[in-house]
């Protein structure tokens, strides 16, 4: 009996092997430089101070329930270049108007074009100067000098006509 049998060659000459283990191997790769990542870059979303921002949401929801008290509303106008807020109130009697405003028209996302004026009263109404951006959505916030109170509003720019913001909410007409 004989057999022509080739002779064999040595298991790493072989593709096979490398084959199979070329998938486990890329894992390894892929989870080194995933650990990697995750210890060089920083988590921006947590904050080591999470118990200072609880205790300002806080005083944040406090400041706007005292607006709200007051029953202030604020009409705003945005023309280039300059911006005029109304304020007016339910209850006079309880509220008298401070000299100034603190206004401040911010992006939700880029917080490096966010602006803060200090308005000044003239008349009946706070005025002052804004570089108005183009177009876009824009958060709002009307506060006094104490920031004792506040009013958060939101605008789509360009905008027409008279913005108002606060007053009485229809939770607050049923009572």
């Amino acid at each position: 009996m004989t057999t022509d049998t080739a002779p064999s060659k040595p298991w790493y000459r072989e593709p096979w092997p490398w084959i199979v283990m070329a998938g486990p191997f890329i894992v390894v790769l892929a989870a080194s430089y995933t650990a990697w990542l995750a210890i060089s870059t920083s988590d921006g979303l947590v904050t080591d101070n999470y118990y200072q921002k609880g205790l300002a949401i806080a005083e944040t929801l406090t400041k706007s329930a005292k607006a709200r008290e007051l029953g202030l509303r604020a009409g705003v106008r945005l023309v280039e270049g300059s911006v005029s807020v109304r304020l007016t109130t339910r209850s006079p009697k309880d509220f008298s108007p401070p000299k100034a405003i603190r206004f401040t028209l911010s992006h939700p996302t880029r917080a490096g074009v966010d602006q803060m004026r200090l308005l000044t009263r003239q008349g009946d109404a706070y005025v002052g100067s804004i570089n108005l951006p183009s177009s876009g959505h824009w958060l709002i916030l009307i506060e006094d000098e104490a920031k004792s109170w506040r009013l958060l509003g939101s605008v789509l720019l360009p905008s027409s006509g008279e913005l108002v913001i606060g007053g009485e909410t229809p939770a607050d007409i049923r009572n």
